[in-house]
């Protein structure tokens, strides 16, 4: 039975990996408005540091414009700050009570750079979920080696696990069309 639980234990981790790299994507500036852009964005906060979405309401007016309102005026400066520190390249326009972000329209240069940083982040989920198919078809081949499976087992197992692995493959790929698409869009 633990076989089994072994082949559901590797599904959870390879859908995880996917998420992972959804949420990568999701912190790539693509020429428009996202929350999700400010997610790596932490405030120190009477001593600890906090997501920036914890202690500000955020909105986005206009397709390229975010609107930062902090609950606490005072922590407009360290704010705009911490955005001006992020690799954002976004100058933020304090005006005492709320912070304006207008998202630049990207160059062409600056888009292939996106795409190449989405590549490298892509390969690198390809790459984990690559790493979860070794370490799990290792396991099979210890139990395989201690009789608790036959070797027509093993076969069987790391066809399942391999299937498993194209699939969450096959959405990383997706995933990357798609984040390339949303980056080459003018």
């Amino acid at each position: 039975m633990i076989r089994d639980e072994l082949l559901l234990e590797t599904e959870k981790k390879m859908k995880q990996s996917v998420e992972n790299t959804r949420h990568e994507f999701s912190t790539i500036r693509t020429g428009r408005a996202s929350v999700s852009l400010l997610d790596k964005i932490y405030i120190d906060y009477y001593g600890s540091k906090t997501p920036l979405k914890h202690i500000a309401s955020i909105s986005i007016p206009e397709p390229r414009v975010m609107v930062i309102s902090p609950y606490e005026v005072k922590f407009l400066k360290e704010i705009e700050k911490q955005i001006l520190a992020s690799d954002l390249g976004i100058t933020p326009t304090n005006d005492g009570k709320t912070i304006r972000l207008v998202i630049p329209q990207l160059n062409e240069e600056r888009r292939k750079e996106l795409v190449r940083l989405v590549k490298k982040i892509a390969e690198d989920g390809r790459i984990a979920i690559r790493n979860i198919r070794r370490d799990t078809n290792e396991e099979y081949r210890k139990m395989e080696s201690k009789g608790e499976i036959t070797k027509d087992d093993l076969k069987i197992f790391q066809e399942k696990v391999q299937e498993l692995t194209d699939k969450y493959i096959e959405e990383i790929d997706r995933s990357l069309l798609q984040k390339e698409k949303e980056i080459m869009e003018v």
